[in-house]
């Protein structure tokens, strides 16, 4: 891991049985800066994207996360019937093994991110009749509610209308300043203009 690098992935490889979908990726994100992951699709960035957050481990290959993560990816599976509201969900965020807010934290916290995302007039609205960008933006505010050190987005604007999708750029700068080290996977011209930097990966190497 470089010097100030909060996320560093060194010769990552990963595979469905004999076939690699990355291939040796090196990847370096500094804390205080937006990185946009482009490429086609079937490219391997929701892949990368899986293996830096944790979720899934390279066949070979080397992670290191220097500090706190969150992951929102996009349209999480939820069941309809999962009794919860938009609030509840936010709160989810703020858990954290070892580290837990108290009761008063954590709800300014919740109220705190759902302003953010624009949804504090909804808080108590269930999530299943939520819209699917309005529920984007509900999972957004779950993964800046705790205010991590690293921020892993995996095309989380999908669904979301063009002033929500500026909301959420404007979120991910916010989140830079503070210190995070943001990366996301994009397809949106506008995103990755508007990174600090762009990593392309092609049939799952980086160019």
């Amino acid at each position: 891991m470089t010097s100030n690098a909060a996320l560093s992935a060194r010769a990552v490889y990963f595979g469905y049985g004999e076939h690699d979908v990355l291939h040796s990726v090196d990847l370096d994100v500094r804390s205080g800066e937006v990185v946009a992951l482009a490429g086609h699709n079937g490219s391997g960035k929701s892949t990368l994207v899986e293996i830096l957050a944790g979720v899934k481990g390279p066949r070979r290959g080397d992670v290191r996360r220097g500090g706190d993560l969150a992951l929102v990816v996009q349209r999480p599976a939820v069941p309809d019937a999962l009794p919860v509201t938009a609030a509840d969900v936010v709160r989810m965020g703020t858990w954290k093994r070892g580290a837990r807010l108290s009761r008063a934290a954590a709800r300014r916290a919740v109220s705190q991110a759902l302003v953010r995302v624009d949804m504090s007039e909804l808080a108590g609205r269930p999530l299943a009749e939520l819209s699917g960008g309005q529920r984007q933006r509900v999972f957004l505010a779950q993964g800046i509610v705790r205010a991590p050190s690293i921020l892993l987005l995996d095309e989380a604007a999908a669904g979301l209308d063009r002033e929500s999708a500026a909301r959420m750029q404007l979120i991910l700068r916010e989140e830079a300043a503070r210190g995070a080290a943001v990366c996301t996977v994009t397809h949106d011209d506008a995103a990755v203009a508007a990174a600090d930097r762009v990593v392309r990966l092609e049939r799952g190497r980086v160019v």
